[in-house]
């Protein structure tokens, strides 16, 4: 039997077994204008480009990922070599450089790997002049207007230590390694000529946390064997999720009545988060799953960006499976029976 939920952005009095966490503030890396939608739907669908603006750097550039033929070409082996644009989005393998042809002040590379996997960066060569004003940071996970993937709250590492600055000589690595499939550098470089050059790389991730989805359709699991973490799983689209199977170590059943508080002080359970920003900790809380259940069960999200987080103890082994698709165009008719597009997709 398949169990139907129509999630709302219900008041935080009234949400569906919603827990109160402590909700982290991020600081500002790079700005980037637009609504997370139009941005993201630019970047990740494949084959296409869209443009957005840099704020104060006086022009558009474009947003790429590669499409799907060229990464079916390199998968014969081939190293791939190419510039880089001010603003630019990677998913693929290889070495990449930069070199200013004027003053570009506010740039910025995305770099997104498969949800199984971890990225490495190398600099071959870095030519930047930090006494006259030249920055080059790497940034363990992405920064957008302000908010950070994965939040402060749920990343292994202190804020402080996600940067690694190109002009703090003491803090140069020659590898550096991201903690999820997702990573950036960002940078400002005054005199023509210099630059940068990097080599982009991945490595297999066991027990995936943390995760943004290329796609706007899939299929995933993610399990958290005796870890006291949470995990994200950020799908940058409005989406219909349907939940297969979700075993938290305390109870079994499904009970999705509202306890007195939450979860009623459950240290495992799953949240369904929705908003147009990146940081999950700044999201609309929508629902809370409280017990083990085998499903499905499906939602429909309207919002720019949907997240699973699963918060857990470390007392047990949890493990949720989810499919996800866009919401087409006949799944929207009845949104405005209720106040979820007023809440989420007032921006666009």
């Amino acid at each position: 039997m398949l169990l139907l939920l129509l999630l709302l952005p219900i008041s935080r009095d009234r949400r569906a077994n919603f827990s109160e966490d402590q909700r982290g503030n991020s600081s500002m890396a790079l700005r980037l204008q637009g609504p997370l939608l139009l941005v993201f739907l630019a970047a990740l669908r494949v084959g296409e480009s869209r443009y957005f603006e840099v704020r104060d750097a006086g022009a558009e550039e474009p947003f790429l990922l590669l499409n799907a033929e060229l990464k079916r070409e390199l998968s014969e082996g081939q190293f791939y070599r190419r510039a880089l644009r001010c603003i630019d989005m990677l998913s693929i393998e290889g070495q990449f450089s930069f070199t200013a042809q004027q003053p570009q002040l506010h740039c910025a590379t995305f770099f997104i790997a498969d949800p199984t996997e971890l990225l490495t960066i190398d600099f071959d060569f870095v030519n930047v002049d930090c006494q006259a004003g030249d920055f080059l940071k790497v940034f363990d996970g992405w920064i957008l207007k302000g908010e950070k993937f994965p939040s402060s709250l749920d990343h292994p590492l202190p804020a402080s230590e996600r940067y690694i600055d190109f002009c703090e000589g003491n803090r140069i690595k020659s590898t550096i390694r991201s903690s999820q499939n997702v990573a950036m550098i960002f940078f400002g470089i005054r005199d023509p000529g210099n630059g940068f050059t990097v080599t982009i790389k991945k490595k297999p991730n066991l027990f995936p946390c943390n995760v943004i989805s290329q796609t706007p359709a899939g299929r995933f699991t993610m399990v958290i064997p005796h870890q006291r973490r949470n995990c994200s799983f950020s799908i940058i689209y409005p989406v219909v999720i349907k939940i297969s199977d979700l075993m938290l170590g305390h109870l079994n059943g499904l009970h999705l009545k509202k306890p007195t508080v939450g979860c009623g002080g459950v240290g495992d359970f799953l949240e369904l988060l929705g908003g147009n920003g990146l940081d999950p900790s700044k999201m609309f809380p929508l629902a809370d799953l409280c017990h083990s259940f085998h499903g499905p069960a499906q939602m429909k999200i309207g919002c720019d960006n949907t997240v699973l987080r699963m918060v857990s103890s470390g007392k047990h082994i949890n493990r949720v499976t989810f499919e996800y698709h866009q919401l087409e165009e006949h799944e929207l008719k009845n949104r405005k029976e209720n106040s979820l597009e007023e809440f989420c997709l007032s921006n666009i």
